[in-house]
């Protein structure tokens, strides 16, 4: 395993990041295709074998169950100082005005139940899961940086929205000397690259780690491409089907491109997508899901490959603008 900082801070994560998901509770009606506990732990011990520290969780993933079963297996499998432990605020968790959001109120009260849930008393990277258009965000720095300073958070991240937004964020901690963020977890592959327009220029501008989500397009880029849907996550992901397909026609030139650089260099196609994304400079971690035990490693293995500027040129060709996705 390789790893390296996040961003321009100090700390070190593996260049692959487990995103934990899959692993659940599909009772709870969120996420139908999640693992139950029992089955969750192996790919987590799995992936502390292999040598990822990088644990990503969020308090919607299947209602907090996510974060329970994630901190339990870390707590039997690994010590607490080896990992570097991630989830995420500002979904519905309760009925109520103040049940979502990033509302002082809410944070405050989110981050003491993830914490509780997970059986930690801090998170290393506590990040913001998409804008709140509700919210001053001025309120939201202001009480994220207490976080850190209450040592409850080590670190703040961000995820997918627009660079102006970002930038203004950035912009108003360095003003009032408020903790900055040092992340952004953003939808970016090779059927999603609009975020290579301005928020990939800005997140290394600033020094920013860009940990992006779905680099493997739910899956589509690790198949062929009429076998998109042939998973039990591929039937029942509804918000996947409102990620891809505006442009098809395209996106399966896409795949079939990425089909033809793996079979030349026989390795599945999940190691030349995540291959490709790795060799971005701005990339500093991509997040895989695992519910087996082959994708975790692929995406070990994809760290070894190195693509060829011409299997690049390749692959990017096909690519047509996309409709902007994911930021809410």
């Amino acid at each position: 395993m390789d790893y390296t900082r996040l961003g321009k801070s100090g700390l070190k994560v593996s260049r692959i990041c487990l995103g934990c998901m899959s692993y659940g509770a599909p009772e709870r009606g969120t996420h139908l295709w999640s693992l139950k506990e029992e089955d969750s732990r192996p790919f987590i011990k799995r992936a502390l074998d292999l040598g990822i520290n990088f644990f990503d969780t969020a308090n919607v993933y299947s209602a907090g169950a996510s974060e329970e079963i994630v901190g339990r297996a870390l707590r039997d499998f690994a010590k607490r100082e080896e990992v570097v432990l991630a989830t995420k605020v500002r979904g519905r968790m309760r009925p109520g005005p103040n049940g979502e959001g990033l509302s002082r109120k809410a944070i405050m009260m989110e981050m003491d139940a993830s914490l509780k849930r997970l059986g930690v008393d801090y998170v290393d990277l506590y990040q913001i899961h998409r804008w709140d258009y509700d919210t001053p965000i001025e309120e939201t720095l202001e009480v994220l940086h207490d976080l850190v300073k209450a040592g409850k958070a080590r670190y703040i991240g961000a995820s997918s929205m627009f660079a102006w937004q970002f930038c203004k964020a950035l912009q108003l901690a360095d003003r009032h000397g408020w903790t900055r963020f040092v992340s952004m977890q953003n939808h970016y592959n090779l059927l999603h690259r609009e975020e290579e327009r301005e928020m990939m220029g800005l997140c290394q501008a600033e020094g920013i780690g860009v940990i992006p989500w779905s680099p493997l397009a739910r899956g589509r880029l690790t198949r062929p491409w009429e076998q998109k849907g042939s998973t039990e996550r591929g039937r029942k992901d509804e918000f996947a089907k409102k990620l891809y397909g505006a442009t098809e026609e395209s996106d399966k030139l896409v795949v079939e491109r990425v089909g033809q650089v793996a079979r030349k260099r026989g390795v599945p196609q999940a190691q030349i997508a995540l291959a490709w994304a790795l060799q971005k400079p701005y990339i500093t971690s991509p997040i895989i899901g695992a519910t087996k035990v082959q994708h975790l490693e692929d995406a070990v293995a994809a760290l070894a490959v190195k693509l060829s500027p011409e299997e690049i040129a390749l692959m990017e060709e096909p690519y047509v603008p996309h409709p902007v996705v994911g930021f809410s």
